[in-house]
């Protein structure tokens, strides 16, 4: 089966593999990563390593007849100006996998020379004249084919380095030897630049290698993985002259190298069109789950959202096929929950205000029993304030009307002189949206009169200040699995006035899009991060149902959640068995 066929006959495998992108930052939409066509990807270098892509001809040079003559060159350059002696070689002592019998396994270093630059000095770096490169400006030409560049040398200096070393020249390639190690640039016929010492090496390609086949070997799995191999056990990863001379390299006949470039580019532009294709279709999907979820949110009453449910409902199978949009259907099932539409009211609830005024005699109890400063007001809650159409029964409320709110500790707080006590201390790591993380718990040491205050209690809602600007306000519930538990200062905590509170209701609010929308709007902003203040979040206004209907709310959240987890967990299997099958053809074509 040609390659061409093993990408065509799996395509569902290569285009139905995608993950969620980690979002970090206000520039991430959460979007999907084609984990799929990226396989795909390093499947088709995997093969063209192994010489599967192309046909072996008897009229090529092999590849050992072309080495013994670089070999002759090699030893005439060991006198050129600014060559050293190189790092002892090993002989190749290992076959890592099979490859045809015209090609042969070398050592990078066997087959052009591979050198450091001049060290150049700080004091040396201009804002014009010959672009200076580090490792993070060779990836980004790699990337990109450019570079916005900001440190240059002089055109004396350049002359200088040129004549006593090595200077890039036309197919010549440069890898990095700091950050992401082994990144390849293919210097083009009018590059003029110098580099970095021991942050990027050369590799001069005196004997007329093809760079393109070099290029694509350096993206290959199989160099990856050499090259993070040999520095492993170090602090930092470093691909250094050593290192890169001893990289074995399957190396075919000139003449393949470059048939094997041109299969890799059409291969390579093959999955592009893969890659957009997929895109289009995911982006399109997503327009129409976000669409038809739209519908949902946006009913006018509960006749309406009953006929929109069943519209959505018939198409089910076909609509939520991919985790992004389980999620979605999660966050609008926590919306039409908050709003009072999933549940029917109950005219022979306790209208929501009897709860409000018990709790604000619980609240007036507690500030005239508490030692801790009152603080200031907050204005009466204005319309514009409303998150929606409260539904009959219901009472709008902030969040400080209803919690006790407290700051947490802050690190590095001085107990010089006073009793202290060591205690486990919840951070942002810790709260997530509706859950916790203490995989990793920390300690901090604080004065014994100060202890009580930054308790957490079991029940108590934990509140994020800051983070990513997306993450604010998120909330989870404080289960008591340890105590005694601080809280650090960047999570707030808010305990309920009263037993009969339900803080299931308070957390799942606290995690909708209205809650999210109002911390995003009164957070203070820098490009990737956000904060609120404890002022912004005694201000949250929380809309707040008859009691019994918020047990009602939690209770059908719950299920609906649970039906929502049982999907994604068939989505997860069968993306499994897409890997696994991927696995089983890749395994097959390469053996």
């Amino acid at each position: 089966m040609s390659a061409r066929e093993l990408i065509t006959e799996h395509l569902d495998l290569w285009t139905g593999a995608v993950t969620k992108k980690s979002s970090s930052g206000r520039g991430s939409n959460g979007k999907v990563e084609l984990t799929g066509v990226k396989k795909l990807r390093e499947f088709i270098l995997e093969l063209a390593l192994r010489g599967k892509l192309t046909d072996q001809l008897l009229t090529d040079e092999p590849a050992r007849e072309f080495l013994a003559r670089a070999k002759i060159e090699r030893e005439a350059l060991g006198q050129g100006p600014g060559t050293r002696n190189r790092p002892g070689i090993s002989p190749v002592d290992t076959k890592p996998f099979a490859i045809p019998e015209s090609w042969s396994w070398e050592r990078l270093g066997d087959i052009g020379l591979i050198a450091s630059s001049r060290r150049v000095r700080q004091r040396d770096w201009q804002d014009k004249g010959i672009p200076f490169y580090r490792a993070r400006e060779v990836v980004k030409l790699s990337q990109q084919g450019y570079v916005n560049n900001e440190l240059f040398i002089s055109e004396d200096l350049f002359s200088e380095l040129a004549e006593n070393g090595h200077i890039p020249e036309a197919n010549d390639l440069m890898l990095t030897g700091v950050g992401t190690i082994g990144v390849p640039y293919i210097v083009k016929q009018d590059d003029r630049f110098y580099f970095k010492d021991a942050s990027v090496l050369i590799f001069k390609n005196f004997f007329g290698v093809c760079p393109q086949f070099l290029y694509y070997f350096c993206h290959s799995p199989f160099w990856k993985q050499s090259i993070h191999e040999d520095s492993m056990g170090t602090t930092v990863h470093t691909l250094t002259i050593v290192r890169a001379n001893q990289a074995l390299i399957p190396f075919p006949p000139i003449e393949e190298q470059h048939r094997i470039v041109q299969k890799v580019d059409e291969l390579m532009a093959l999955c592009d069109r893969l890659e957009q294709q997929t895109s289009h279709q995911l982006e399109a999907h997503e327009t129409l789950v976000d669409t038809l979820l739209g519908t949902l949110t946006q009913s006018e009453n509960a006749t309406e959202l009953a006929d929109n449910w069943a519209r959505l409902a018939a198409h089910f199978d076909t609509l939520f096929t991919t985790e992004q949009s389980i999620d979605k259907l999660m966050q609008t099932i926590l919306q039409l929950a908050v709003m009072g539409r999933l549940v029917e009211q109950d005219a022979g609830d306790e209208p929501a205000t009897e709860l409000l005024n018990r709790i604000q005699a619980g609240k007036d109890h507690l500030s005239q029993s508490s030692k801790q400063r009152k603080a200031k007001p907050l204005p009466p809650i204005s319309e514009l304030e409303e998150p929606f159409s409260l539904p009959s029964g219901w009472a709008l409320s902030r969040l400080d009307d209803i919690t006790d709110i407290q700051g947490g500790i802050a690190k590095g707080k001085k107990v010089t002189g006073k009793k202290t006590r060591t205690l486990p201390y919840l951070r942002v790591a810790n709260v997530q949206r509706s859950s916790l993380d203490l995989s990793e718990i920390k300690e901090i040491e604080i004065a014994e009169d100060e202890v009580e205050r930054y308790l957490v209690r079991e029940r108590d809602l934990l509140i994020t200040e800051g983070g990513d600007w997306d993450k604010v306000g998120r909330t989870s519930i404080w289960d008591g699995r340890i105590e005694p538990m601080a809280h650090q200062n960047h999570v707030f905590r808010a305990r309920l006035i009263l037993k009969e509170q339900n803080e299931r209701w308070l957390e799942r609010y606290l995690n909708s899009q209205f809650a999210r929308d109002y911390f995003a709007s009164s957070s203070k902003q820098t490009t990737n991060l956000a904060s609120i203040n404890k002022t912004q979040l005694r201000s949250c206004t929380v809309p707040l149902p008859p009691l019994a209907e918020q047990y009602r709310i939690v209770q059908k959240v719950d299920e609906l959640m649970a039906l929502c987890d049982q999907l994604k967990e068939r989505l997860n299997q069968a993306s499994e068995t897409r890997c696994h099958l991927a696995k089983a053809v890749v395994e097959k074509a390469l053996n």
